[in-house]
């Protein structure tokens, strides 16, 4: 049985179209020194469904900041949609996927940025003892009791993987800076 080709959610021959037209009248707008004109609801829905669609995939599906990924992508849309050059690329579905693409990056490095801090700081007030049975709340809560305490020695696992995992690559990341800034420096 072959597969229909299924109707693709934005249509890149349209999305160009309109790009085209938008970036029209953000010329005419500034040759006649008028205020620029905001974004077609048509161009600002396939941003809209390319974030949502593309926080979707499965390297993306399970973070809990997903919204804030799709909304960091969309903003980076907005703020680069000028760059894209009808002239250089017909293609305005993958240049605007790259844009989202990355800007949900930087947001799992920020919110990992903030988890550390997190995890870090309670770590060294030691609330976070979570081996000990002196924090009889942890009992009730919805991780459930079936587990019998074993959820708490995943957790502070996980933690200390998370926080030596984080450390490790910003360690890389100095030693790789160094290496380039000696390489330049000769």
């Amino acid at each position: 049985m072959t597969k229909k080709n299924p109707q693709h959610y934005v249509d890149n021959k349209l999305f160009y179209e309109k790009m085209k037209e938008y970036k029209e009248k953000v010329v005419l707008a500034e040759q006649n020194g008028k205020s620029r004109p905001p974004v077609t609801p048509y161009i600002g829905d396939c941003i809209m469904k390319i974030a949502v669609r593309l926080s979707h995939k499965a390297n993306f599906i399970n973070y809990p900041f997903r919204e804030d990924m799709v909304g960091d992508g969309i903003e980076n849309c907005l703020q680069y949609i000028d760059n894209f050059d009808p002239e250089k690329s017909k293609n305005p579905f993958s240049y605007f996927t790259q844009i989202i693409y990355y800007a949900f990056l930087r947001r799992i490095q920020k919110e990992k940025k903030v988890l550390y801090t997190k995890y870090v700081l309670t770590e060294r007030a030691q609330v976070f003892d979570l081996t000990s049975d002196s924090q009889e709340h942890d009992k009730g809560t919805t991780y459930g009791d079936a587990q019998g305490g074993k959820y708490r020695e995943w957790s502070q696992d996980y933690v200390n993987d998370f926080v030596s995992n984080f450390e490790e690559t910003k360690r890389r990341k100095i030693k790789k800076r160094k290496r380039l800034d000696e390489v330049i420096e000769e």
